[in-house]
C-alpha cells in the first residue's frame, strides 16, 4: 500500500518532543510494509533526512516572510487554545502550499506509474480540506486522523466547523485516538459508521521501570533517599492542568512535607507557571526542569514516586502521550477523568481518576499513593501490563493498517 500523509507537526530532530505520536504513526506504518510519504511544513530548526525510519519526509515551503514560520510544530496556537495572529496572516499560504504538496505528490506518483492508494490528513484542521480536494481530484481515499486540538478548534466556530463537517464527508474513514474525540467528531458531522477509535501506543522497552534511571534523576535534582517525587510532563500550555497541580500541591506538603513536585517540559505558560508557584510559596519544593529529549523524558518519568496528570477541558487532549509513557514505566498515576483517560485507565486498577479542576481531589489521590506504597506498586504494575499487551505503537499500527484497508473499501472496519 502506498500512502501519502499530511501532517503539520513532526519532531524536529530525532528524539525531539513536538508530537512524538506523528512520528510513530508514520514509521508504524511504513514497518509493517506499506510505502509512506509524510509530506510536513517547513521550519527553520527541522532537522531530519530525506527518509527515517522507512519513511520519505517531504517538507514543503510556505512563507512569504521568515516571520510567517509559525504554521505547526505547536507554535500556531497560544497555549493551545486561541490562534495566533501571526497564524491567520500565515494561513493562506500554508493552506495553499499544502494543497499544492499534496497535489504535486499525487501528480508525481500517477505519472510515474505508482499512484497512491491513499491519503492520511493529520488533524481535520488544518489539514483536513488541504488533503480533501486534490485526494478527490485524482479519485484517491481519504483518510482523516484526529489528534485532539483539530476538534477543540472545529467546536469554537461556525466556520471552522462547517469546514470540518466538510471534510468529513468527503473522508473514507476517520479515525480518533479516544472515544470522546470520536463523540464529538460525529456531533459535527463525521459519519459514525467509518469512524473509529484507534488509541495512541508507548514503546514498552524505551517507557519501562528503570531503577538505574530513577537513581540518576534523584541525584540530578538533589533528592535524599526517601523524598518523595511527583512528576507532570508535558507543554506547558492550559489543556495540561499545570495550574491546578500546582494548587493541589500545598496540601499535598501538609501531609508530606519535603515533597518535590517536578513539572517538565516547555509552553507558554512557563512563566505564568513560575510565577504562581511563587505566590503560593512553594520555593524549592517545585522545580521546572523545562524541555528535555525524548531519552531523558523517559528518566525522568521512570523516577516519579507518582505521576500527575490533571488535564482539563480546555483545549483537551484526545489521549495524552505522557499518560501512556508513565503507563510503561510502571508509575501509579493519578489523571483526571476527561479526554480519552477512561478509555485506557480503569479507576482504582491502572490508576486513580479524580474530577478535573479539583485541586483537592487530586492532592487526596496523590497524598493516598505517597502513603501507601503498596497500592501504588499495584496500579503501576497493572498499568505496565495493560501497556505491554495492548498499548504498543505495534497494535496501533495494525489497527490504522485495518482503517486503511476499510478505506479502499476491501472490507468492513468497525
Amino acid at each position: 500500500m502506498r500512502i501519502l500523509m499530511l501532517a503539520s507537526s513532526f519532531p524536529k530532530w530525532p528524539g525531539e518532543t513536538t508530537a512524538p505520536f506523528l512520528e510513530e504513526i508514520a514509521a508504524g506504518v511504513a514497518a509493517r510494509g506499506h510505502a509512506v510519504t509524510l509530506l510536513l511544513p517547513f521550519h527553520p530548526e527541522l532537522r531530519r533526512a530525506a527518509e527515517e525510519r522507512g519513511v520519505r519526509l517531504r517538507p514543503f515551503r510556505y512563507a512569504p516572510h521568515p516571520a510567517l514560520n509559525i504554521w505547526g510544530y505547536a507554535q500556531s496556537l497560544l497555549s493551545d487554545t486561541q490562534i495566533k495572529r501571526r497564524t491567520l496572516l500565515a494561513a493562506p499560504f500554508a493552506l495553499a502550499a499544502s494543497l499544492g504538496a499534496v497535489a504535486r505528490e499525487l501528480a508525481a506518483a500517477k505519472l510515474a506509474g505508482q499512484p497512491y492508494d491513499l491519503v492520511q490528513a493529520h488533524w481535520v484542521l488544518p489539514n483536513g480540506p488541504p488533503a480533501a480536494l486534490p485526494a478527490a481530484l485524482f479519485g484517491t481515499p481519504l483518510v482523516v486522523s484526529l489528534h485532539g486540538s483539530d476538534i477543540y478548534l472545529s467546536e469554537r466556530h461556525w466556520a471552522l466547523a462547517l469546514a470540518a463537517a466538510g471534510t468529513f464527508r468527503a473522508a473514507a474513514v476517520v479515525t480518533a485516538c479516544s472515544s470522546d474525540l470520536r463523540t464529538r467528531a460525529v456531533a459535527l458531522g463525521a459519519r459514525p459508521a467509518s469512524s473509529c477509535v484507534i488509541p495512541y501506543g508507548v514503546n514498552p522497552q524505551q517507557f519501562r521501570p528503570d531503577p538505574v534511571a530513577r537513581a540518576l534523576v534523584r541525584a540530578e535534582l538533589g533528592l535524599a533517599e526517601g523524598v518523595p517525587l511527583v512528576m507532570g510532563l508535558g507543554r506547558l500550555v492550559a489543556k495540561k492542568g499545570f495550574g491546578v497541580l500546582l494548587d493541589a500541591w500545598p496540601a499535598v506538603l501538609r501531609a508530606s512535607p519535603g515533597a518535590m513536585l517536578a513539572i517538565v517540559g516547555y509552553g507558554d505558560l512557563r512563566e505564568a507557571l513560575e510565577r504562581q508557584a511563587a505566590a503560593l510559596g512553594l520555593g524549592d519544593s517545585v522545580r521546572f526542569p523545562g524541555q528535555l529529549e525524548r531519552t531523558r523524558a523517559a528518566a525522568y518519568v521512570a523516577a516519579a514516586d507518582v505521576f500527575a496528570m490533571p488535564i482539563v477541558r480546555d483545549g483537551a487532549d484526545g489521549l495524552p502521550n505522557v499518560l501512556l509513557e508513565a503507563m510503561g514505566a510502571g508509575r501509579p498515576v493519578v489523571a483526571s477523568r476527561v479526554a480519552g483517560v477512561p478509555d485506557v485507565i480503569r479507576d482504582g486498577v491502572h490508576g486513580l481518576m479524580v474530577p478535573e479542576r479539583d485541586p483537592a481531589a487530586l492532592a487526596g489521590a496523590i497524598v493516598r499513593l505517597l502513603d501507601d506504597p503498596a497500592l501504588a506498586a499495584r496500579l503501576g504494575a497493572a498499568a505496565r501490563a495493560r501497556v505491554e499487551h495492548e498499548l504498543t505503537w505495534e497494535r496501533a499500527s495494525e489497527r490504522f493498517e485495518a482503517a486503511f484497508v476499510a478505506a479502499l473499501g476491501r472490507t468492513y472496519y468497525g
